[in-house]
């Protein structure tokens, strides 16, 4: 009996995340009618704005609006979060001659929302509405309507905010991504406004920086198999170079090289780097962002590459070291 009802438990949870699922994606398919001149005018006047994109909202629209600055910001797009009701209590000073102020309501009834839109009215700022319903207030005050109305929520009682929240924040990505292309944001502009953790090393940690706190292993074509396995041993990094007499790179050993040595040879006495090195190694030049370094090794099946300057030994960079800056 246990099991059955657990199984119906089961059941009942996964229908129900299903359905969940399933009405929301219903949702931002019909966010497709929202893309209309209303919202192409509202991206236009973003673009266009001197100042910044004052967003604001009450509830859960609150939350939805600080994430809509967040994403705004990190592609370039000068924005600030005001809390509604606390815009009716002092915060109103954040918003600057020049700013557009984008209000986001399900209702577009909230008290806090109707006492905002006259204050900032005389403001003389633009408002754009991120509303649900084009009967409203805010959307019958505001200069630009975004319609986020939407049929249903996937609460079953149709009250807690779910379908609706999905919809304010799929518009708001939509907003944004539309900046991001009006802009010519690229991956180095992201890269200035992420500079910390693995998001932000991915778009600028070279091979350079990484190879420079590194051991700079190598040996010279005719010296001994003794020497060589000293030289990566000492080293700690799996591989030495092996140069001829002008310093240049003519070869790589690595300890998978030196176990290939020991199954192949008996006498060792004779052997000297030359006879066993890969004479072809992979190379990376060293103002190469690490995320392709990762790549290489990846295609190749290898744990180091090493670094060079224009054919210039510079160091190596192991996959260990990615690991450690967080690459993968």
């Amino acid at each position: 009996m246990q099991q059955f009802e657990n199984t119906l438990n089961q059941d009942f949870i996964r229908n129900s995340a299903l359905e969940t699922i399933k009405i929301e994606s219903e949702t931002i398919n019909a966010l497709v009618d929202s893309i209309d001149e209303q919202f192409v005018a509202s991206v236009k006047q973003i673009y266009e704005c001197k100042g910044r994109l004052i967003i604001s909202g009450i509830g859960k629209s609150a939350i939805i609006a600080q994430k809509i600055v967040a994403t705004l910001n990190s592609t370039g797009t000068a924005s600030m979060y005001m809390h509604a009701a606390e815009g009716i209590h002092g915060d109103l000073g954040m918003i600057q001659k020049e700013d557009i102020v984008m209000l986001i309501s399900k209702s577009g009834e909230s008290p806090e929302i109707k006492v905002l839109i006259p204050l900032i009215k005389n403001f003389g700022n633009k408002i754009i509405a991120l509303c649900g319903n084009k009967h409203s207030l805010l959307a019958k005050q505001a200069d630009y309507f975004i319609n986020s109305t939407v049929k249903q929520e996937a609460c079953p009682n149709n009250l807690a905010p779910t379908s609706s929240t999905t919809a304010q924040l799929v518009l708001g990505d939509a907003i944004a991504v539309a900046l991001l292309h009006l802009k010519g944001f690229t991956a180095k502009d992201f890269a200035k406004f992420h500079p910390g953790g693995a998001l932000g090393k991915q778009l600028y940690l070279i091979v350079q920086t990484i190879a420079e706190t590194n051991e700079k292993p190598m040996v010279f074509e005719n010296d001994s198999i003794k020497n060589v396995i000293m030289e990566i041993t000492g080293k700690r990094l799996g591989i030495t170079v092996v140069l001829n007499e002008n310093k240049q790179i003519v070869g790589a050993i690595t300890d998978g090289d030196i176990r290939r040595m020991l199954e192949k040879y008996n006498n060792l006495a004779d052997i000297q780097a030359k006879n066993i090195m890969t004479t072809q190694p992979k190379t990376i030049e060293e103002n190469t962002l690490a995320v392709y370094a990762l790549e290489m090794m990846r295609k190749h099946n290898i744990s180091q590459l090493i670094v060079v300057k224009s054919r210039e030994y510079k160091g190596i960079v192991h996959i260990h070291d990615l690991i450690k800056e967080g690459i993968i």
